[in-house]
């Protein structure tokens, strides 16, 4: 099968030849027809994201396509269109996938438009919804959401999770361009970052109240930042650090007074149970969502297999509005 694999310099990916995979009793075999692309794949041809012990080498954690093999007594058919969630393996002509980590592609999406709902939407969803609560937040009164990076394929996505529950969603972004991009998804305010100090921004607009949950890919540049703005039993979700990997000194003091919840994660490395989970929990959902496009997976561009490059020099120089694709290898 043909996949993308490191050049001979290891800067790049080039297509190759390889073996086709082999399939598990529990697992689906998919022909691909798309592969998100995620930051996180760049990090991964830089020698500092290596996939977890045991799954594939090759880069790519979502894809959508047509599956071609499955368990015994699965709920999928062959022939049938679906996207998957992938610890790796993604950037390939043919991936295998355990059976939980597969949905059914919403009814109306393209193969291209579906490949980039797995990792972003689902990253997403455990940031609001499993980690911060965002329906019992909700259920209580109304919920003030801060998501930096908005315009990003996680962000753009978390704009519109929060927003289908009624939350009052916050954004920062690196230009005006890019903040109209995020109002058109539902955002309710955005702050261009280049312009303004999100700080000022949000204290002035909350009335000093501050914001509940806050999703963060910025790291030690934005952490006491973040701290100064989130409200009382507030939540701040870190799952980047593109600001950095260590922070200036931290306040326990406004921690305490603030009951903070401070936490991070990762979803790559979960435990096939927890993915389960997360799967089974975002379906149930939102999946009607997208059929009725109360939900969208915001496409910037779709590349083919062979323009990896211009894909991976897009997203590190920030150029994107949403996802990039690729598809087609011929």
């Amino acid at each position: 099968m043909k996949c993308l694999i490191p050049s001979r310099a290891g800067d790049n990916l080039v297509v190759a030849e390889q073996p086709a995979v082999i399939k598990k009793v529990n697992d689906v075999l998919i022909d691909v027809k798309a592969s998100g692309v995620n930051r996180a794949d760049l990090l991964q041809l830089a020698g500092k994201y290596p996939p977890p012990v045991g799954e594939s080498d090759v880069i790519g954690l979502e894809v959508a396509g047509v599956v071609r093999s499955a368990p015994k007594n699965s709920k999928f058919e062959v022939g049938q269109a679906v996207m998957a969630l992938l610890s790796g393996g993604g950037y390939a002509e043919q991936v295998v996938v355990p059976e939980v980590c597969v949905m059914p592609i919403p009814q109306g999406l393209s193969f291209v438009e579906a490949a980039a709902i797995p990792e972003a939407f689902l990253t997403a969803y455990q940031a609001l919804f499993m980690i911060a609560k965002l329906n019992e937040r909700i259920a209580q009164g109304h919920v003030r959401v801060l998501i930096h990076a908005g315009a990003s394929g996680v962000g753009s996505a978390a704009i519109q999770l929060a927003k289908a529950v009624g939350a009052e969603v916050f954004t920062t972004v690196s230009s005006d361009d890019k903040a109209q991009f995020t109002l058109s998804l539902g955002a309710d305010h955005c702050i261009n970052y280049q312009q303004s100090c999100f700080e000022t921004e949000i204290v002035q607009r909350t009335k000093t109240s501050g914001v509940d949950v806050i999703v963060d890919f910025i790291g030690a540049k934005y952490l006491t930042r973040n701290i100064n703005v989130v409200a009382i039993d507030g939540t701040i979700v870190n799952l980047a650090m593109l600001g950095g990997r260590y922070g200036e000194r931290l306040d326990f003091a406004k921690l305490l007074s603030k009951r903070v919840t401070l936490t991070s994660s990762t979803l790559r490395n979960r435990s096939l149970v927890y993915k389960q989970q997360l799967v089974s929990e975002f379906e149930k959902q939102f999946s009607e969502c997208f059929k009725v496009g109360r939900l969208k997976p915001v496409i910037d561009t779709s590349y083919r297999y062979d323009e990896v490059s211009v894909a991976f020099e897009r997203i590190a120089m920030n150029q994107t509005k949403g996802k990039l694709i690729l598809r087609d290898f011929t």
